[in-house]
């Protein structure tokens, strides 16, 4: 049977195991030995590991035919660390066939709402998507030097029942007027989950998709359609320049990107059918 490891323990690769356990035997890293009874009822094999601990690696050591590499970059500096140190300790043994990295559509940074291939040009304007970037160009290094096939999915904003802005609707926090708004991009936690299986069979070597959904919409149309699903007030609307005064750096550096992402290479090379096309599909349901 396929060994599969999942690098990263948190709500997609919980969504993942249905999808993979009876075709893999799935060992997950986790840096928090408490975790690993849940994932031992899971029916996955825990390896307690810590990405900032080269040492601690060692035992990954070829070890995986698959890796889905789902952690987030250490924040700070320009290079990813953690990155580094999985495929520091993934070459030290037998190599794995597969390789998958869970990246964000911020490496692109603000598009002006422009649309936006997999060949459009990398700009990323914040720390973290630098992070990403530094990620993605070791994971693509790595592979193509070592015969590993690898596939790249930048993720946008992810939703479920259980991920939707209700907290910052009952805050009354502001969003931007339609006409000055920021196109925005989402995925379902369980179409994302499906995709990165897709991109397992299907992916080509060394490629990049863009795991997103069929919507083109506002970032405060978003807003007011889970507001009217969940009975809430819709957002009140401000200029551009009052809601970048009103909300933190790290909310308006969310907030200020606009672009379209198209999802035409996923769709035509991994054959990825959603579940949820769009955000209202999903919030029908």
């Amino acid at each position: 049977m396929t060994n599969l490891l999942l690098v990263g323990s948190g709500d997609i690769a919980w969504r993942l195991l249905p999808l993979l356990r009876d075709h893999c035997c799935i060992y997950a890293l986790l840096r928090d030995p408490k975790k690993s009874s849940d994932w031992r009822a899971g029916g996955v094999a825990p390896l307690v590991a810590d990405l900032d601990d080269r040492k601690s690696l060692a035992r990954i050591s070829g070890l995986a035919d698959v890796v889905i590499h789902l952690a987030p970059p250490l924040a700070g500096g320009s290079h990813d660390t953690r990155t580094a140190h999985l495929l520091a300790a993934l070459s030290q043994g037998k190599l794995p066939r597969r390789f998958i990295y869970i990246s964000t559509s911020g490496v692109y940074g603000d598009c002006g709402g422009d649309e936006v291939s997999e060949t459009h040009r990398l700009a990323p304007h914040t720390a973290r998507a630098q992070l990403r970037v530094s990620a993605e160009q070791q994971v693509r290094n790595w592979a193509s030097r070592n015969g590993v096939r690898a596939s790249i999915l930048r993720v946008p904003g992810i939703y479920a029942a259980e991920r939707l802005p209700l907290e910052r609707l009952r805050s009354g926090a502001a969003a931007i007027v339609t006409a000055e708004d920021s196109y925005t991009n989402h995925i379902h936690a369980d179409d994302l989950a499906r995709i990165i299986v897709a991109a397992l069979r299907r992916g080509k070597s060394n490629r990049v998709y863009h795991a997103v959904d069929d919507d083109e919409m506002k970032m405060g149309d978003y807003f007011d359609l889970v507001a009217d699903a969940y009975g809430l007030p819709r957002p009140p609307r401000l200029t551009r320049d009052a809601v970048r005064r009103a909300v933190s750096a790290g909310m308006w550096s969310f907030m200020a990107e606009s672009r379209r992402l198209s999802n035409v290479r996923m769709k035509r090379e991994l054959k990825v059918k959603l579940f949820y096309p769009t955000v209202a599909d999903a919030l029908k349901k």
